[in-house]
């Protein structure tokens, strides 16, 4: 099972780019995007199911054109859920899960905190996110949460590591995300890259993707059940419709 995730920025840009023919060419099953900035009723669906994914599902925020996850699906899943029940996490479209006999995936876009109200959003949505996930493995414990979780874990994942009091590298935020891997979860990418460097997000200023100065916030988390079944993990930094890149897994179910 191939399983992509993407931080599309804005998935009508993204189709303008060249995103449905790199769809068809990289063929996941299930594809999680975050950032799509757009409502359903605002995109030509017949794209996405001409190119194969004929479930397509689509979690916007209510404020338009801002944040939103979607996921495509090749195989129609036996059960869609919309959100997590909690308003504070839900308005902005921030979580999507797709259930299949075998397995569960979910698309995440963890908040940014560009300023000082929205990190402690990103604080509070953490904190609760994790309480969630915690609860949600214990009925569906085969579980993969991809996306965009706006936080480098370690040195490695940034281009610059004395970056430490910049929202996405600090401590706390850090530490968070290493307490979500205790807690039951597996990086997949560096658990079958313990020392690769590589990077999912590049800041448009300053030529930073031409000269590499990025920083790695995209993640496939696997729950700790399917460890034996991680075949694949990788990043594809060579797909440009976003100032993210998209990243890919493949179980062996």
């Amino acid at each position: 099972m191939k399983i992509a995730s993407y931080n599309v920025n804005g998935i009508r840009a993204a189709i303008n780019k060249g995103f449905i023919d790199w769809l068809k060419a990289t063929n996941p099953d299930v594809i999680c995007l975050q950032e799509i900035k757009a409502m359903a009723e605002q995109l030509n669906l017949d794209l996405f199911k001409d190119a194969g994914y004929e479930y397509n599902y689509w979690f916007s925020a209510q404020k338009k054109g801002y944040s939103g996850t979607a996921i495509l699906c090749k195989n129609q899943p036996k059960n869609i859920e919309f959100g997590t029940g909690i308003e504070s996490m839900d308005f902005e479209g921030r979580n999507l899960r797709v259930d299949y006999d075998n397995v569960s995936v979910m698309s995440m876009y963890l908040p940014s905190g560009t300023n000082d109200a929205r990190l402690s959003h990103k604080f509070e949505y953490m904190n609760l996110i994790h309480n969630y996930l915690n609860d949600l493995q214990k009925e569906y414990p085969n579980l993969v949460v991809c996306g965009d979780y706006n936080i480098c874990h370690e040195e490695i994942d940034i281009h610059n590591p004395k970056m430490k009091g910049v929202s996405g590298f600090l401590p706390e935020e850090r530490e968070w995300l290493g307490d979500f891997i205790d807690s039951g979860f597996i990086d997949s990418y560096r658990y079958l890259h313990p020392e690769k460097q590589e990077f999912s997000w590049w800041s448009y200023r300053a030529n930073a993707r031409a000269n590499n100065k990025g920083w790695r916030l995209d993640y496939a988390m696997v729950s700790e059940p399917l460890q034996e079944k991680i075949k694949r993990s990788v990043i594809l930094t060579e797909a440009v419709h976003s100032d993210h890149c998209p990243i890919l897994l493949e179980l062996d179910i």
